[in-house]
C-alpha cells in the first residue's frame, strides 16, 4: 500500500502535473510548426530554388532508376533522404526560435523580486556589537 501511496502523492504533485500540461501542450504546438514548415515555409523555399518540394530529394544507394518518387525508390532499396532532413531541420530551428522567444517575453513579463533583507544578527551578537562600539569610545 505503501508505493500505492507514494505514486499518488507523486502523481499530483505540482512539478508532475505541470509536466504533464507541458507534454500535452508542446505536442500540439510541435505539430503547429509541422504544419507551418511544410505547408507554407518549405513550399516557399521550394519555389525559390527551382519549384521543386525538398522533401523528395534523395540519393539512390541501392541503383534505382532516375526520377522515381521517393516512396518507390524506397521500395526498390535503400535511399539517402537528405530532403525530408532538410525539412526536419528547418522545423527544429523554427521551433527551437519560437520557443526561445516565448522564454524570452516570459522572463521579460516576470517582476523581479525584491532581494531578501539581511537577517538582524542574534542578540548576544547585536549586544557583543554594542560593548565593543562602547569600549572604543
Amino acid at each position: 500500500m505503501g508505493m500505492m501511496q507514494e505514486f499518488r502523492e507523486f502523481a499530483v504533485k505540482g512539478n508532475a502535473m505541470d509536466l504533464a500540461v507541458g507534454v500535452i501542450i508542446g505536442g500540439a504546438f510541435g505539430k503547429i510548426v509541422d504544419s507551418i514548415v511544410g505547408d507554407l515555409i518549405m513550399p516557399i523555399v521550394g519555389k525559390i530554388f527551382g519549384g521543386l518540394d525538398f522533401s523528395s530529394y534523395y540519393l539512390p544507394l541501392a541503383g534505382q532508376a532516375a526520377g522515381l518518387s521517393l516512396e518507390e525508390a524506397k521500395k526498390a532499396g535503400a535511399v539517402f533522404a537528405y530532403g525530408n532532413f532538410i525539412t526536419i531541420l528547418v522545423n527544429f530551428i523554427l521551433l527551437a526560435f519560437i520557443i526561445f522567444m516565448m522564454v524570452k517575453q516570459i522572463n521579460r513579463l516576470k517582476k523581479e523580486e525584491p532581494a531578501p533583507a539581511p537577517e538582524a544578527p542574534p542578540e548576544d551578537i547585536q549586544l557583543l556589537r554594542e560593548i565593543r562600539d562602547s569600549l572604543k569610545r
